[in-house]
Formats: C-alpha cells, sequence, structure tokens
C-alpha cells in the first residue's frame, strides 16, 4: 500500500492492539486513514445473534477502512484485530494533504480500493448464484491470485469460521463442502487447506 516512511513523515502514529481489540466500532464517524504495520484485521458485522459477517481480512501493508473517510460517512462495520497488530494511523485532513501533493499515492490507493471492489462484486455474484463448494474455491482462487502463487500449491491461512463467514455459509457446511473438495482433488488438506 503506501510508503509506511512517507505515512509517518506525514503525521501517522503507530499504534498498537491486542488480539480481539476493537480499532474502530461501526456506526463511529471516519476520521482516521489506517494501514497495518505488522498482524491482521478483520472488518466485521455483528447480527443480533452474534452471528458474524467478515468483510474483508486484512494483512500487514494492506490499509482498511478508507470509503467511508472519503465519504465523510460512519464506518459501516466493526475493525478487530485478528491477532496482536501494529497500526499506521494518520488523521484525515493530513491524508487529504498527502494526497493531493502525490500523483503515485493517489493512484496506489485507487488501485487498492478497486481491487476490494473487485473481490466484494465477485463474492456477491458467489453468494447469490453458486453452492458452497464454487464459492470457497473462489474464494480460495482470488486469495492464491492477490498473494502471487503462480504454480505452487496456496496455503489457505484462514479458519473454517472466517471461510464461513467470507462466503456467508455456516461452519458446518464449509467442513462438508471442504471434505467434498478433497474427495473431487480440488483441494488439499493437512493441517491447512492447500489449493
Amino acid at each position: 500500500m503506501l510508503d509506511n516512511e512517507i505515512l509517518i513523515q506525514a503525521g501517522a502514529v503507530t499504534r498498537g492492539f491486542k488480539k480481539g481489540d476493537t480499532i474502530l466500532k461501526e456506526g463511529n464517524h471516519a476520521r482516521f486513514y489506517f494501514q497495518i504495520i505488522s498482524g491482521e484485521v478483520k472488518m466485521v458485522n455483528t447480527g443480533e445473534n452474534g452471528q458474524e459477517f467478515i468483510q474483508g481480512i486484512f494483512k500487514a501493508g494492506n490499509s482498511f477502512a478508507e470509503p467511508p473517510l472519503f465519504l465523510d460517512v460512519t464506518y459501516p462495520a466493526s475493525a478487530i484485530a485478528i491477532t496482536d497488530c501494529e497500526v499506521l494511523v494518520l488523521e484525515k485532513a493530513k491524508l487529504l494533504t498527502l494526497l493531493s501533493q502525490n500523483f503515485t499515492l493517489q493512484m496506489q490507493l485507487v488501485k487498492s480500493l478497486s481491487e476490494r471492489i473487485y473481490f466484494k462484486s465477485m463474492m456477491a455474484k458467489e453468494i447469490s448464484l453458486y453452492d458452497a463448494s464454487h464459492r470457497i474455491i473462489t474464494l480460495i482462487d482470488f486469495l492464491k491470485e492477490r498473494d502471487g502463487y503462480t504454480d505452487e500449491l496456496y496455503p489457505v491461512n484462514l479458519t473454517r469460521q472466517q471461510i464461513a463467514d467470507l462466503t456467508g455459509l455456516r461452519v458446518e457446511t464449509v467442513i462438508r463442502a471442504i471434505k467434498y473438495l478433497v474427495e473431487k482433488e480440488l483441494v488439499q488438506k493437512g493441517r491447512k487447506i492447500y489449493r
């Protein structure tokens, strides 16, 4: 994403979060740009019954929660630390000044947002039209491409629950679908899933 040093020079501060900490809360007004230095963060909605829907999972180098910042609206989901993590936090006004002075940074941010929109469009289609196995394969293939894997096996670093939350499935359905995919030799399974 954006160069950490450039963000620090623009006034970003490093904040540490423990696993399970809420970084930003759904419904709060967007005021900051967030970029992960280390660890993982999920953007999540939680239903009245406690069921989660994961909007996205972000890792080192990724930013998150930018759309509401640019739209000047509230966060549509909460950001929660999946692991202990360090996050660069930059005030909105400082980010806008930085972007106005650097076209290359603007384009990096546009590319990142476009990738996220593409992912959401793809998953909306999957959830609407396809069965569980197809949804899971599409998710894995997207992550494999995003992470730059070509011919080698891709280790899926998501839990069954996270796969369920990202695909709109129940955990039990994910377990059955993965078993089916292993039987059809579309994925390999050890302690992790590989494709």
